[in-house]
């Protein structure tokens, strides 16, 4: 018989209004409305991390896959200008069991976690994970999460589950014990090659002898909502909220109960939050229209920012001059209810030339160091992205496609400010044909100097490797500067660090003909030097393609 991975469908979930409550700012419940509230069950609500879509499953409704005894369907519903659109059934391609969950969806809206295994389209009689992408048709077919060992641990009767907004972490909740109700939480990471690995208890201060489950990983990658019916709770299950410390994952702070503005004496489950962290949403039976509503609250009051984010592009040819700063550090307050704020970019990815939009990945990495910390994809029909970065980094992040090469970017978010949105920042790409100019953002020079800093490398690195898979492709690499200083110690200083682009390729094993290096000094501006902002865009340094 297979398992069960989804709720009793008479678990109803009760709150309370909710108010101020020290560094929570919970104001009275918000009901949905008819649009997405109705006479049927509406349970497991998940926002989208842009909160414009909210999941939820819809129990026994006649227009589900099963009919109206004992199914269980995902539905969604849109915000547009404040109001909620009807509410409309996902297509066969997620709904295709008599039992149905949506448990995450990516910041860029293109990847969705869903209960069950599926193989060639077919549900297999396991419990599971699946994961299914969008195409230009729609949602495509399901694809089976692979998890190390999963099917002898995972032995009690439910499984829920939610996925990082980086996609490179899965928290499951399970039972090890045959048949039981009681699941702990576990973590999972997606490796270089693709593969998830075995999955690993979160630690005795996360998981106790009680219930532990419906885990939600906040955009800040840090701050962990779970229910648990432990000691210390106002009955049934409630919220809880723990910080993640270090880079172990088992190391968090002490799990904090989120009080009787959230928790009753009722079961509080699924508890989604929006990346501004201003709304919260759950379900409950509290003032219904049906079995269970969908509600929200305000977490925080509305505030007019106007934040200054340090290191977004402002052009696409810039040479960044930087003295030795400390990278700043994520701040995890271990006594807050709320999470870190982040960071929202979206735009395009486009041809640089012609404007089109290109399908593409987008990977962002620790402009520090290199590491790779997450990914996205475009639409495939709009070529539009989205990621969120937590602030307390310097990023880079760039566009990956075929026959392109990429105009990278970087952020610094170092600073912890409120959450913001960046909108219209598009990437672009740059066919690989003779006499394109690609511009090197993310490189970058000691202080009036051709010495290149590490967080250099891994542009460049991205640089060489993009010549060795196009082995007859030849550049050449330019160098220029603003005004400042004289024509010819412009010249040699421009000349200098082309050649420091050249020399660092070149220690790749590339041969030595198919990298060249000029300095043109300031005889080539592409923006006035009367002004700072004008002078940083002169000072770059940018490659040309000679020979494809």
């Amino acid at each position: 018989m297979r398992k069960a991975i989804l709720f009793l469908l008479s678990s109803y979930l009760y709150f309370s209004p909710s108010s101020e409550n020290g560094r929570l700012f919970a104001q009275s419940m918000e009901q949905l409305g008819s649009a997405v509230n109705t006479e049927f069950n509406e349970l497991n609500p998940v926002i989208s991390p842009d909160g414009k879509t909210l999941y939820f499953v819809r129990v026994s409704h006649p227009s589900n896959n099963y009919g109206a005894k004992g199914s269980q369907d995902v539905w969604y519903s849109e915000n547009r200008d404040g109001s909620w659109t009807i509410a409309r059934r996902m297509p066969n391609s997620i709904n295709k069991d008599q039992y149905n969950d949506l448990f995450s969806i990516t910041p860029d809206g293109n990847t969705i976690l869903i209960s069950g295994v599926y193989n060639g389209g077919r549900r297999e009689n396991e419990v599971g994970l699946s994961t299914c992408k969008k195409t230009k048709t729609g949602w495509g077919e399901p694809q089976k999460v692979i998890i190390p060992k999963f099917d002898d641990m995972c032995k009690g009767q439910f499984l829920t589950a939610c996925l990082s907004n980086d996609g490179k972490t899965l928290i499951l909740a399970f039972s090890e014990k045959r048949n039981s109700k009681e699941d702990d939480l576990y973590v999972c990471f997606l490796g270089k090659d693709g593969k998830w690995t075995k999955p690993e208890s979160l630690g005795d201060n996360i998981n106790t002898g009680d219930t532990e489950t419906t885990p939600f990983l906040a955009s800040d990658n840090y701050t962990l909502y779970f229910a648990t019916d432990r000691k210390g709770g106002l009955g049934g299950t409630d919220i809880w909220v723990s910080k993640r410390l270090d880079r172990s994952w088992r190391k968090w702070s002490k799990p904090i109960n989120m009080g009787d503005k959230v928790n009753s004496d009722a079961n509080e489950l699924s508890y989604t939050i929006s990346a501004s962290g201003e709304y919260a949403y759950m379900s409950t039976k509290k003032n219904s229209v049906g079995k269970g509503d969908l509600v929200r609250f305000k977490l925080r009051e509305e505030k007019k920012v106007e934040p200054t984010v340090a290191g977004v592009q402002t052009s696409n040819t810039r040479v960044e001059e930087q003295k030795n700063q400390k990278e700043g550090k994520s701040a995890v307050d271990e006594g807050s209810r709320n999470p870190t704020p982040v960071v929202m970019i979206s735009g395009r990815v486009v041809d640089q030339k012609t404007g089109r939009p290109i399908e593409a990945k987008i990977v962002y990495q620790d402009l520090a160091d290199g590491e790779e910390l997450g990914e996205a994809y475009t639409n495939p029909t709009t070529g539009e992205y989205k990621i969120v970065l937590p602030y307390g980094k310097k990023y880079s992040y760039h566009a990956i496609a075929k026959d392109f090469i990429a105009i990278g970017k970087n952020i610094d978010l170092t600073e912890i400010k409120e959450f913001k949105e960046i909108n219209g920042d598009d990437l672009k790409l740059v066919a690989i044909k003779e006499g394109e100019k690609v511009p090197l953002n993310n490189i970058f020079f000691e202080y009036a100097k051709a010495t290149l800093r590490s967080e250099s490398f891994p542009e460049l690195d991205r640089i060489a490797e993009t010549l060795k898979s196009n082995v007859n492709l030849t550049i050449e690499i330019q160098g220029h500067t603003d005004n400042v200083g004289s024509n010819e110690s412009n010249l040699k200083l421009s000349q200098d660090r082309a050649e420091s682009v050249r020399t660092y390729l070149l220690s790749k094993k590339l041969p030595a003909n198919r990298v060249t290096s000029v300095g043109f000094g300031e005889t080539r501006p592409i923006a006035s030097n009367d002004t700072e902002e004008g002078k940083a865009k002169n000072r770059r340094v940018e490659f040309v393609i000679v020979k494809k």
